[in-house]
């Protein structure tokens, strides 16, 4: 049932696919039953109503056999962190754009959710209100009615407005229950009357004919005494969302429309991490207690810890995004094992005090503490310094962190279990919601040395979540290697840096500040440089020391030191950048490579059928069936017959089967409509010689339409075809800065001479390379050793005379229609050309990835080249060497004679 708002919802909302499904399951029951809660209404008719609504929603979604509740009530089981709140938010949209229902009222299980809903649906500005996008909300923003102000409301409302009521459970129970006052029986609290409405709150709400109640965590209201008081309320919908569908007895919920199982989360791999299990490798407990057992596992947890912060910091810095502050969830047995683990860690002895003022006890003992409450509650926020969490089963529904990446059980007595109940804390994504395809960051971690052999047994049982998981071996060796981020900055960046050192060392403050002054011009002018490769005056780099684009190029920077406060040394810098203009330009040239810039994107893949005759022999001979109307009577039970007499004109036989074809997504009439008419005409022909009676065709196509088409379907896919994708012509612009680099390097010794031979090889990924002096950065790391040989080649031939391994976002070359970005390996200048190089396993060399990169690297070097003919400056060429070939003592020239790819390149066949 296609609904035009739940698509725009979807679209606006960017729902996610298991959200996108629950809101059709929404809109296809909301539109099936009457919505309705009529005054004066019999138990009996209310009862009647109840069964009608369960029978219609039991015949679309058979797990939903009872409500459960005096009123229509369908629940969504969605897993921990794929957006629960997201999907009451399209749900209260939707009903309001499409059914005009402005009542809805939201039970929040705990406070910790009650306060994260009010931000979340009646805070425009908080990251994650739940409306943004949604036009109709802009100009009329719902208002915001909670459990500690709804006695204040009433004469504002609006018979235009949207009101969202939003309850805390232990709130609305309790004022949902009758007191005592000096003896004397007292009114619920939100029965009383009210000032502003003329009746109690309670009256009101019940009263009204379009209230939707939504329950957030729902197998926390099923409990009699909750459920009762929202029986009460004689909503006309309950939409129920949890992780969790079993109350409190361990009863399965019997309303369940739909499921989006934590194991079906992680087996899509999606929306949540990746969970891996984690043992020391050749850990023995033999011998060992318990306290010696924790201490092992908490210091495995640190070098984890440590690595997984390493490795968040450099995808930050890669991909220009915020820092993730990771932390530590260690799980104890009580209050005072935590308190002994806290005392543990903040000591001198844990790691000679790193940590002190960086764990936070979360329990019962500690949790009304203004200080903890306010660090336990900003753990995502990058000034917090807690990187540990020692809590006791305090973490219930609503803590929803994102950053949170190894898990420690400590004296677990079932560890399967803590481990299931525990995952689910860790599983959200902090870079929208989603994974980034790099294991660290997508990565939540285990620690379970002792427990290991225990989980991986339970994880053979279809029914845990942890068949789903990972397991691996830490490496005690590797992760004692501490590793921290770097960036290496362009050799016209480091020598700017070079020269704020010199600047530094100047005595003289006149002297000095001239220095500076001629250091912030040559700041400025580079700075400004390669924003010109978007000027139209600039065709080249060789442009850029023309009078006019000098003046372009003033202008700019005068532009860029007068925003925002004056700064009163703007015409002294002006007038220095005017005199060193040309020699920085020079400079700038001489120390990077004209790397053109173009967004390399590919068309949609044109799709299509072949032509092709219909096989006929099987399968179309089908049989008319007899048409008749069976009369019997009531009484005597006699049974007569009349035959059907058609008298309504129907599609012709033809167009009934092209119909029912086009149900198929891959058939589009409109691409192919001779073809179409060609099958369907064969399928007819065939009918109609296998009929006595040529007249009743119609008949027999009415009757087997879609068996048909679905005989006439299976011969067209085998005929289905897929062309390659093909790239769009870009909009091509001179040249680009040379982006930054971002990698890990070791703490201590982290840094080697590329000259330097690595032994064993498989530690040439580990260092940082320096001592080049034609290279466009002054350090790189290496993959492999085949790259270090290359730059090798490059560094000591006469022929290079500047060469690059670019960054991650140096190029926008995208494949496999346009979902990867391509990252060639090296880009090479000589005397007459400029090379985009690819180093690659020789068994690697003819794969469809390999080849599919190679068709964009040849479409940029076309491109590039088309456009340097007509503006002057160096073609590009593409090279794609096989590893078996590096070697140190072959020349540069010698691999473009050999290796050279031409426009005669083409990706093979799958």
């Amino acid at each position: 049932m296609v609904s035009q708002k739940a698509q725009y919802i979807k679209q606006r909302l960017s729902l996610r696919e298991p959200l996108q499904e629950s809101l059709d399951i929404l809109v296809e029951v909301a539109s099936l039953i009457s919505l309705q809660n009529i005054p004066g209404q019999s138990s009996e008719e209310k009862e009647k109503y109840l069964e009608e609504c369960l029978a219609v929603i039991k015949s679309l979604y058979p797990k939903c056999s009872n409500f459960e509740r005096d009123f229509p009530s369908i629940c969504f089981s969605i897993a921990t962190g794929v957006g629960k709140t997201r999907l009451m938010g399209a749900c209260i949209a939707w009903l309001y754009l499409e059914k005009g229902i402005r009542n809805f009222f939201v039970l929040a299980p705990n406070l910790t959710i009650y306060d994260k809903l009010i931000q979340d649906f009646g805070n425009p500005a908080y990251p994650k209100y739940v409306f943004n996008g949604i036009a109709e909300f802009v100009h009329n923003r719902p208002l915001i009615i909670t459990g500690d102000n709804y006695n204040q409301q009433g004469n504002l409302f609006k018979d235009n407005e949207i009101r969202i009521n939003i309850f805390n459970l232990a709130k609305f129970n309790s004022d949902s229950k009758g007191t005592k006052k000096g003896g004397i029986a007292q009114p619920p609290r939100i029965k009383r009357l009210s000032e502003f409405l003329g009746q109690s709150y309670w009256s009101y709400l019940s009263g009204l004919s379009d209230l939707v109640i939504l329950m957030d965590e729902a197998h926390r209201y099923h409990a009699d005494a909750s459920k009762a008081a929202i029986n009460e309320l004689q909503p006309v919908l309950g939409i129920e969302l949890t992780a969790t569908p079993l109350d409190e007895r361990g009863n399965a919920f019997k309303n369940v429309v739909y499921e989006y199982s934590l194991a079906k989360a992680l087996e899509d791999g999606k929306y949540v991490k990746n969970p891996a299990i984690a043992k020391r490798k050749n850990f023995d407990a033999k011998g060992l207690t318990d306290k010696d057992i924790e201490t092992i596992k908490l210091e495995d947890a640190i070098s984890i810890h440590e690595d997984t912060k390493t490795h968040l910091e450099l995808y930050a810095a890669t991909n220009s995004l915020p820092k993730v502050k990771p932390f530590i969830l260690v799980v104890c047995r009580d209050i005072s094992h935590a308190r002994e683990i806290f005392d543990f860690v903040n000591s001198d002895g844990f790691y000679l005090g790193a940590y002190k003022n960086k764990a936070l006890q979360i329990d019962s003992s500690t949790r009304s503490e203004d200080e903890v409450e306010r660090q336990f509650l900003s753990l995502e926020q990058p000034d917090n310094q807690i990187e540990i969490v020692i809590h006791v089963n305090m973490l219930k529904e609503g803590w929803d962190v994102t950053n949170l990446y190894t898990i420690v059980p400590l004296r677990a007595a079932n560890a399967s279990v803590l481990i299931e109940q525990t995952i689910g804390r860790g599983l959200r994504l902090p870079y929208k919601g989603e994974r980034t395809g790099v294991d660290k960051v997508d990565k939540l971690t285990v620690v379970a040395h002792e427990n290991f052999d225990k989980v991986i047994t339970e994880a053979q049982n279809p029914n845990s979540i942890l068949n789903k998981m990972s397991f691996v071996e830490i490496d005690p060796v590797q992760l004692a290697e501490k590793t921290q981020v770097i960036t290496s900055v362009s050799t016209v960046s480091a020598e700017l840096v070079q020269d704020q050192k010199k600047v530094e060392t100047i005595a003289d403050p006149v002297q000095k500040q001239k220095a500076q002054t001629s250091l912030d011009a040559k700041k400025a002018i580079i700075q400004a440089l390669p924003s010109m490769g978007a000027n139209s005056i600039v065709r080249n780099k060789a442009d850029l020391a023309k009078p006019e684009v000098q003046k372009a190029v003033m202008e700019k920077i005068s532009e860029t030191l007068n925003q925002g406060q004056l700064n009163l040394l703007t015409d002294n810098i002006l007038a220095e950048a005017a005199t060193i203009y040309q020699s920085v330009v020079t400079s700038w040239q001489k120390n990077t490579i004209e790397i053109p810039r173009m967004d390399l994107v590919q068309d949609e893949v044109k799709v299509w059928f072949e032509d092709f005759d219909l096989d006929t022999t099987s399968g179309f001979d089908q049989r008319i069936l007899e048409e008749e109307i069976l009369v019997r009577d009531l009484k005597g039970h006699k049974t007569d017959s009349i035959g059907v007499l058609h008298g309504v004109r129907n599609q012709s036989p033809a167009n009934l089967i092209i119909l029912e074809l086009t149900n198929y997504p891959e058939v589009d009439y409109r691409s192919n409509p001779a073809l179409f008419q060609k099958l369907t005409l064969q399928a007819l022909a065939k009918l109609e010689s296998t009929l006595l009676d040529p007249t009743r065709l119609p008949i027999l196509v009415r009757q087997s339409k879609a068996i048909l088409a679905s005989r006439i379907y299976e011969q067209l896919k085998k005929h289905f075809r897929m062309g390659e994708p093909q790239y769009s012509e870009p909009k091509v612009l001179p040249f680009v800065a040379i982006e930054d680099w971002n990698f890990t390097s070791l703490i201590n010794s982290g840094k080697r001479d590329y000259r330097d031979a690595i032994r064993p090889l498989s530690d040439v990924p580990k260092y940082v390379y320096m001592g080049f002096e034609k290279a466009c950065h002054l350090e790189y790391k290496f993959e492999s050793n085949t790259e270090k040989d290359f730059a090798f080649i490059l560094e000591n031939d006469k022929a290079v005379d500047k060469w690059l391994r670019p960054a991650s976002r140096q190029f926008r070359m995208y494949w496999d229609n346009n979902s990867k970005l391509y990252e060639p390996d090296f880009i090479v200048e000589t005397a007459d050309t400029i090379y985009m190089v690819e180093t690659k396993k020789e068994k690697d060399i003819d794969t469809k990835e390999v080849e599919s990169k190679a068709v964009a690297a040849l479409k940029y070097c076309n491109y590039a080249t088309e456009y340097i003919s007509k503006n002057g400056g160096k073609p590009w060429k593409y090279l794609l060497i096989p590893h078996s070939e590096v070697g140190s003592t072959n020349s540069f020239g010698w691999y473009v004679g050999r290796h050279l790819r031409t426009n005669s390149f083409a990706p093979k066949s799958t």
